[in-house]
Formats: structure tokens, C-alpha cells, sequence
């Protein structure tokens, strides 16, 4: 279905009728005359023909934009957490993008048929970001949606305080790239991905079977002498995990990211802290020293093993990111919790 702009969702709903949405049954897709459907976070998407107007939001949907070939049908990118991966900066350098999440507007201006997000805080109603309304009131206009498995949401419209843990996942990420690849007919692109993202994981996991587990906390520095970390229904935790170590917050689920005080990270004495820089198009791992400084120079982290060994490395809120970025970090990851087994 096309979608159809006008200066409401209700005369657009008038106009073109209500798209179906349905939580999600059984799990296998649906391919007719009528179009083709996969399920996403309990939403059915469907597409006559494979859109031709993408919108991509994050970094994670914009590096899974690029991994399948779409850039020629990028019609807009919107916020980047750091510079994409290297294979991608020519695509993305000829996209349009902005800095923060567009309005309702100004998304609809670009005249997207399907959106593309990393994040689900951009159809978050609550959302301290730039919301586009819910994917329910989108997909009324005719345009489709899709958010990265490893943050859905319990239910369309909350923020990623709501996430759904089971579906934090690498495999959810091959399922993303396979329902992308179906709706978008680069079905080819997405296997290829897929099969070089199992290849480098799996070698990775070789290299460090056996091997003992470090404790590992990813870190940022916060207001007033706290620290913001990345807890057990973290993406970030399934990158730790695979790289040979253990999220020394794990057991912490009730959201994404918290605040701890500086006595928590020392009771919790990880032995190795990597950095959490975030935001900007033009961010890199060297940006982050900044913040590997402050760790190290934090009196009241001393103790810590990961600061009293030098155990502190930079990394990007990027490269937590659920997305075909997550090979590059366990290979980054591993690369510093085992650089006897793995080299970078």
C-alpha cells in the first residue's frame, strides 16, 4: 500500500483505510499475491512491493540500512550515535541526515513508505526524544515500521524502559535482517550478512572456550559523581558474553541503563570497564580516552581492579548497539578481556 500524507492521521485513515496490526501469532511468514508479511515485535508489517522511501533512525538501524544495500532508497537518516562503520561511510555521506529524531512532520515531509528504527523511542508516545507518533498511527498512513528485535517493547507506544528481555538476543538481530531482507527483496544481501556475522562470532567463542570470565562493567560517567551503567537486559551484556566475559550488573534487569554510585561500582569490582561515549555522527573509540581519564582519575574508584590494573578501555554506546555492528564489538570485546586468545 502507498502511503498517503494529509494534515491528520485521522483524514489520512479516512483516505486509504486502517492497516492491520495484530500481536503476533505463530511465527511464520506470510508471502501471497497480497504482499508479503513478517512479524515484529508483535506487529505484522506488510508490503505490497519492497518499499522504495526508507527512513532510518539510530545507529543500528542505519548500519542494518547500509549492510542490505539500501542506501539508494534512504530518504532520510537521523541520529547517529558515532561514525558508522567504515564499509558504510561513502553510503552514508550521500544520505540526508539531521542530528535529533525528526517531528511527525517532519518524518512525514520526507515521505517515507517504511521507517526504520534502532531504538523504540522514536514511536514512543512518553519519550524525552522527538517522538513520530506510534507505529499504529503510522502504519494508518500507509507507512510500515520496524524496531531492532533486542529492544521491543511489552507493547507499541513505551520506551525502551519497557523492554522485553527474552528478545534480547544476536539471534534476534539474524531474524531483523531476514525479515528486512524479505520485506525489501535483498533477501541475498541479508544471508550474506548473516553468514559473516555467525562466522566471525563462532571464531571468537572458539578462541576464548575455556577460558576464565572476567567481570566486566560498560561505563559512563554521570552527574555528581555517578556513573551510568549498562545492566543485564543490555544488548551490551550479550556482546560481553559471547567475547568470553560476564556483566558485572547482570543481575540488574528492571531497565537498559542505570545509575550507581561510585560505592556500587566498587562493591561490584569489575575487573574490566569499557567506556559508553555517546552521541555525535563524527564520534570515535579515540573520542572516548576522555572518559577512560576520568574513570582512571576518580579517587573513589581506586580500588577497583579494572582502574588499579589499568583494565579501562574506551568504547562507544554505539558498540553496544543490537545491530550488524555487534560482530565488530565482540571482536573489539574479546580483543581486551582476552588479548593472549584474540587479537584486534
Amino acid at each position: 500500500m502507498a502511503p498517503a500524507y494529509a494534515q491528520s492521521s485521522r483524514a489520512a485513515s479516512a483516505l486509504i483505510g486502517a492497516c492491520l496490526i495484530a500481536a503476533c501469532g505463530a511465527p511464520a511468514p506470510e508471502q501471497s499475491a497480497a504482499g508479503t508479511t513478517r512479524t515484529n515485535c508483535g506487529i505484522d508489517v506488510t508490503v505490497d512491493a519492497p518499499p522504495e522511501r526508507l527512513y532510518a533512525a539510530y545507529q543500528p538501524g542505519i548500519e542494518v540500512a547500509h549492510a542490505l544495500g539500501l542506501g539508494d532508497r534512504l530518504v532520510g537518516t537521523a541520529f547517529l550515535d558515532a561514525e558508522v562503520l567504515a564499509e558504510y561511510a561513502d553510503e552514508q555521506a550521500r544520505a540526508d541526515y539531521v542530528p535529533s529524531l525528526p517531528s511527525r512532520e517532519g518524518l512525514l515531509a520526507t515521505r517515507p513508505d517504511f521507517v526504520l528504527s534502532g531504538y523504540n523511542n522514536i514511536f514512543a508516545e512518553n519519550s524525552g526524544d522527538s517522538s513520530v507518533g506510534t507505529r499504529a498511527s503510522l502504519h494508518e498512513l500507509g507507512v510500515q515500521t520496524w524496531i531492532l528485535s533486542p529492544l521491543c517493547p511489552s507493547e507499541d507506544g513505551l520506551t525502551d524502559r519497557a523492554i522485553d528481555p527474552a528478545s534480547v538476543t544476536v539471534d534476534g538481530v539474524y531474524h531483523d535482517l531476514r525479515g528486512l531482507g524479505a520485506l525489501f527483496g535483498a533477501e541475498d544481501a541479508a544471508e550474506h550478512v548473516i553468514s559473516d556475522m555467525r562466522e566471525r562470532i563462532a571464531t571468537v567463542e572458539a578462541q576464548v572456550d575455556g577460558a576464565e570470565r572476567p567481570t566486566v562493567a560498560i561505563v559512563s560517567p554521570g552527574e555528581d559523581g555517578g556513573y551510568r551503567v549498562a545492566s543485564g537486559i543490555d544488548f551490551g551484556t550479550r556482546i560481553i558474553e559471547r567475547a568470553g566475559g560476564v556483566n558485572a550488573f547482570a543481575d540488574l534487569t528492571g531497565q537498559r541503563n542505570l545509575d550507581v554510585g561510585a560505592e556500587e561500582l566498587v562493591e561490584r569490582d569489575p575487573d574490566v570497564i569499557l567506556t559508553d561515549l555517546c552521541c555525535g555522527a563524527d564520534l570515535t573509540r579515540a573520542d572516548a580516552r576522555s572518559e577512560v581519564r576520568a574513570i582512571m582519575s576518580d579517587p573513589a574508584l581506586a580500588g577497583v581492579t579494572a582502574v588499579a590494573e589499568g583494565e579501562v578501555h574506551p568504547f562507544l554506546f554505539a558498540d553496544r548497539a543490537a545491530g550488524v555492528r555487534a560482530a565488530h564489538s565482540i571482536e573489539l570485546v574479546a580483543s581486551r578481556l582476552h588479548p593472549d586468545l584474540v587479537g584486534q
